[in-house]
């Protein structure tokens, strides 16, 4: 919360929208986390990008693979932390070094978000995927391919608000190949899980 929400007594985005300040596991993670298990090996390097509460990560973790998560939130490093998942505080994959992991996985704050419905806590930033849902998805994708082993490859959730075929057009002008592993249809949107690699 800003110094300025702080002081009008406004209440924080999570209070707003009487939700936890941490992201928690829904729909979107569950079907990450699904698509991704049958993706990995025992003994695989994964890494849960915006791990949130630690969900995705502790799922591929149970399943024999070595995974950390990643957050800016440090609400939710701590509360990853405490559920047993290692967890680096950083900004997508800038802590890590080259060909660092086998998989990838990220489920990026997507709701497409008109600037003056902003609001400046963490909530606000696990759930805001900007004007056209995409801020923090290109990012991810101009440096997803640094962090990839040889053979390894990104698995993002976005939705059919953010334009999947979007996703993808700019993914290829990363050198990004990509294909669709995995859909779901909901009241309001449908979810789409995109598989990316290396040509």
């Amino acid at each position: 919360m800003t110094e300025e929400d702080a002081d009008s007594g406004r209440p924080s985005l999570a209070d707003r929208r009487g939700v936890e300040t941490v992201y928690q596991p829904a729909e979107d993670s569950a079907l990450l986390a699904r698509t991704a298990l049958g993706r990995i090996s025992a003994g695989d390097r994964v890494l849960d990008v915006g791990t949130g509460s630690g969900y995705v990560a502790a799922t591929l973790a149970d399943a024999g693979a070595d995974a950390v998560g990643v957050d800016l939130s440090p609400l939710a490093c701590r509360e990853a932390t405490d559920s047993g998942v290692p967890v680096v505080r950083g900004d997508l994959v800038a802590p890590f070094r080259d060909a660092s992991f086998d998989l990838v996985a990220f489920n990026p704050p997507y709701l497409p978000t008109p600037a003056e419905a902003e609001w400046d806590d963490w909530m606000e930033h696990a759930l805001s995927g900007g004007e056209d849902g995409r801020r923090l998805v290109d990012p991810f994708l101009d440096t997803v391919g640094r962090v990839l082993a040889p053979g390894g490859e990104s698995l993002l959730l976005v939705s059919s608000l953010t334009d999947p075929d979007a996703v993808r057009a700019y993914a290829r002008g990363c050198g990004l190949e990509s294909e669709v592993l995995a859909s779901e249809n909901h009241p309001y949107e449908k979810l789409v899980v995109l598989r990316f690699a290396t040509g």
